[in-house]
């Protein structure tokens, strides 16, 4: 895997992305957090179809970052079972990555 990773994940508001994205910066656990405009996601949910307007959030870190963010994710989320897909940066520019680097210690 590469040395810098994209962790994606979706929460129900834009103050509980705030909240979540907040903590795991304040943590160290990513360098920045960004947090999208209102999507709309259709997914199965306990055996039905929900629909729900949703914020997602993109956290820039490192792999050695990815374990704790996950237990944070975890612990912190208001969902029970939270979406965390991680998604290997294979490239970008030095000083960038440099930058997650340095902001994740």
């Amino acid at each position: 895997m590469a040395d810098h990773v994209q962790v994606q994940t979706t929460v129900d508001s834009a103050e509980s992305g705030a909240n979540l994205a907040r903590s795991i910066t304040e943590a160290r656990l990513a360098a920045c957090v960004q947090i999208s405009s209102p999507i709309r996601s259709i997914y199965w949910w306990q055996g039905e179809i929900e629909e729900a307007e949703e914020f997602q959030l993109f956290i820039k870190t490192t792999v050695d970052r990815l374990a704790g963010l996950e237990r944070h994710i975890k612990a912190n989320h208001p969902y029970d079972t939270p979406e965390i897909i991680v998604v290997p940066i294979v490239g970008g520019s030095a000083e960038y990555l440099g930058w997650i680097t340095e902001e994740t210690r």
